[in-house]
């Protein structure tokens, strides 16, 4: 099943709310998640541009953006950046494809037009 990094950051309003009232979100990211047939892997506190960090697993990239959508509507999240995961198998496989595909850089363009 695919994986995916999601990075959170919160309104101040909300962390306003947190700090009044200090609770771990993660079990309630975890039900959203296991609802639409994922697993969430882990949860974290980050310091800097995000303020939480999961890992969850998801079937389909259309499931990874209803979280994000869901989240971002409850508007408690001033951002929020999905990126999807490769094992390093699919990122071997990613590499080996790469070299089949004819593509050329800009500066390789040019050069074959002139």
């Amino acid at each position: 099943m695919p994986q995916y990094l999601i990075q959170a950051a919160y309104t101040s309003e909300a962390l306003q709310a947190l700090i009044k009232n200090p609770q771990g979100r993660t079990e309630v990211v975890r039900a959203a998640v296991e609802r639409l047939g994922g697993k969430l892997i882990g949860g974290w506190a980050a310091f800097g541009e995000y303020d939480t960090i999961m890992i969850a697993e998801l079937p389909t990239n259309v499931d990874a953006a209803a979280i994000a959508l869901a989240a971002a509507a409850g508007g408690s999240c001033k951002s929020i950046k999905t990126t999807p995961l490769l094992s390093v198998e699919e990122t071997v496989e990613a590499l080996r494809r790469a070299s089949t595909t004819g593509y050329q850089p800009v500066a390789s363009a040019a050069a074959a037009t002139r």
